[in-house]
């Protein structure tokens, strides 16, 4: 047997991984037996598994083995210089000329010879330093881990203490199990998992940094899930769903310290939700220009109520400007309008009365009420109106005569009722029609129009509806007294005082005088308004509606037919009104009634072909 062949037998034992036993030979103070799990290298590349917290490796290794080596003890001095040239080209145990597998066959042939220990912890501390370094190692980790456990197999056959070989074992395989979450979160990060609502990248990148704070591999998986938090909130922002771009926006934001990239998006989150919320302010305000488009315009502000932010003015506005189309149309209340005529001139100019709710009818207790006037009951207008500021004069029915040859009642009929000066009666007399006034004389253009019948004032209304394009009509008798009202509750128009304030209507009062001197003998007390009969209209202040001559002047037809009480009576403001009647409802006070006659609640029975000194009207245009 020669010396190379026992040598090799004896490295063959030594260099045996995993054995159970310490062979005769083996370096002194070193057990191969000792590592529990042999480190395993060189590229075979495995699925990372996780069982619990430990991770399993990224490469399955192959075991490196001791080369074989030609040594002659007898040529001592040949291998000496030999281990000192590999030592000198770092060349230290990748095969049989490399200076560990020598430096092992030395120490087989000569235990005690000092260089060869010396040399051999030499060896040993460079492929530790290289062991730590590579574990350090911030590119082809596979690859650096994968050298570092090379080296630390080859440690194993070293001067190495026990527990510095279980701390450089331990090192390796908590270096494997960090690259392999880093690696695990960065395939999740491909394909888009993650890890917000499910098992994904953030909770590998988190756990990483838990156990090893400061890790530049999952910091930067870290900025890479915010990056993509990012990206996904202004995707879902431009996509119109700002609540979920939020949710996104504020799981990225606490991702890492802050470096102005959250803040950045968040900028372009509002741009864009600024963007959607002007689109959708503008469209909903063309929306509202025709009533049709109101459901369109409500549609367009509950997607600018989810998203713009609470307490948007810009939102309000909308939704007071689709309040108002509602309610009003085109208009808001207290606003004034006058419609063209086709034919030429103007409709009579309009109010718009705000929408509300109010009592109707006379209470239980209110002195001089009559079962007719009740039961007072609550009315819900739930739309304004737009209601005539004044009664209609004589101009503007004129026009209207003229225009359609129309001939209304009382000059089909060739008479009406007047007032009679000097006996203070009202009596019937011939030649009186529309252009006539209280006595029967020529009446003023500006007067309210008299002597006209139910069927007048509707077919009038019917003609500005033609002329116009717009619904004309006379007023329920809901409408009427809340216009009255004016949002007053009280006994008068005015409220519970015995006397109307001053100017504020034409009312009989005991300062008034007839033209043949006569004074009224029912009449509120220190008043006076200087007329005697109708005013022209708008010569008294308007109610708080902006409306003239709703009480006082002349009493006024409405659309319903006459009901002997409220039971029963319409709670939405319509008129109630039964094809056919001929008996219907009148409003108002006028410049002949009673103090009685003049509250809020009176109401008034007359037949449908009725004209007389007392009674006109005025209309009432849908919005």
């Amino acid at each position: 047997m020669t010396v190379r062949r026992g040598i090799g037998w004896l490295l063959a034992g030594v260099l045996c991984v995993g054995c159970g036993g310490r062979e005769p030979g083996t370096a002194a103070g070193h057990d191969p037996a000792r590592v529990s799990t042999p480190v395993r290298e060189q590229i075979a590349p495995a699925a990372p598994r996780v069982s619990g917290t430990a991770v399993a490796s990224e490469l399955v290794l192959k075991p490196w083995v001791m080369p074989e080596v030609a040594f002659d003890p007898e040529q001592w001095s040949q291998a000496r210089r030999k281990v000192r040239q590999a030592i000198a080209a770092n060349h230290l145990y990748e095969d049989a000329d490399a200076v560990v597998p020598w430096l092992l066959a030395m120490q087989q042939a000569r235990p005690e010879d000092r260089q060869v220990s010396r040399q051999l912890e030499q060896v040993s501390q460079r492929l530790r330093q290289q062991f730590e370094r590579l574990l350090r190692e911030p590119e082809r980790q596979r690859v650096a881990l994968a050298q570092a456990g090379l080296r630390l197999q080859v440690l194993q056959y070293l001067p190495v203490e026990a527990s510095a070989m279980a701390q450089m074992e331990q090192a390796l395989e908590q270096a494997r199990e960090r690259l392999a979450l880093n690696r695990r979160g960065e395939a999740s990060l491909r394909r888009g998992q993650l890890g917000i609502s499910e098992p994904g990248a953030l909770a590998d990148f988190q756990t990483v940094l838990e156990r090893w704070p400061g890790d530049a591999r999952a910091l930067q998986g870290m900025a890479a899930v915010e990056s993509a938090l990012l990206r996904r909130a202004e995707e879902q922002a431009a996509a119109g769903n700002f609540t979920q771009a939020e949710k996104l926006l504020s799981t990225a934001a606490p991702l890492r310290e802050p470096v102005g990239t959250v803040e950045q998006a968040r900028e372009r989150v509002e741009q864009l939700r600024n963007l959607r919320v002007e689109s959708l302010l503008r469209s909903g305000l063309e929306d509202i220009q025709t009533a049709a488009g109101l459901r369109a315009a409500n549609e367009k502000l509950q997607l600018a109520t989810q998203v713009a932010h609470a307490g948007d003015a810009r939102v309000r506005q909308l939704a007071w400007r689709i309040e108002l189309a509602t309610r009003y149309g085109l208009y808001a209340p207290g606003q004034a309008l006058r419609d063209r005529l086709s034919s030429g001139g103007f409709a009579p100019q309009m109010v718009v009365v705000p929408h509300g709710q109010y009592l109707m009818g006379a209470g239980e207790s209110e002195l001089g009420a009559v079962e007719a006037e009740q039961p007072a009951h609550w009315v819900r207008l739930d739309r304004g109106f737009a209601i005539a500021a004044t009664e209609v004069t004589v101009a503007q029915f004129g026009r209207f005569v003229a225009a359609a040859g129309a001939r209304p009642r009382a000059t089909r009929r060739g008479h009406s009722m007047v007032y009679e000066p000097r006996t203070g009666n009202f009596i019937r007399r011939s030649g009186v029609d529309w252009r006539s006034d209280y006595l029967g004389a020529p009446a003023h253009p500006d007067a309210p129009v008299m002597h006209v019948s139910v069927r007048d004032a509707e077919a009038y209304a019917a003609w500005l509806s033609e002329q116009t394009g717009h619904y004309y009509r006379l007023p329920s008798e809901a409408e009427f007294e809340y216009a009255l009202r004016a949002g007053r509750q009280g006994r008068y128009p005015w409220g519970e005082a015995a006397s109307p304030p001053a100017n504020s209507g034409n009312f009989t009062g005991d300062g008034d005088l007839s033209p043949s001197g006569r004074r009224w003998s029912n009449a509120f007390v220190g008043y006076a308004d200087g007329w005697w009969g109708a005013a022209t209209v708008g010569s008294f202040a308007p109610n708080p509606f902006g409306l003239y001559d709703m009480e006082g002047n002349l009493s006024e037809w409405v659309a319903d037919c006459w009901h002997a009480s409220y039971r029963r009576a319409p709670a939405d403001g319509v008129a109630w009104f039964n094809p056919g009647c001929r008996r219907r409802v009148v409003r108002g006070a006028n410049w002949a009634n009673s103090p009685l006659q003049t509250r809020a609640a009176w109401r008034w029975l007359q037949e449908s072909d009725v004209t007389n000194a007392r009674i006109g009207f005025r209309v009432v245009r849908g919005l």
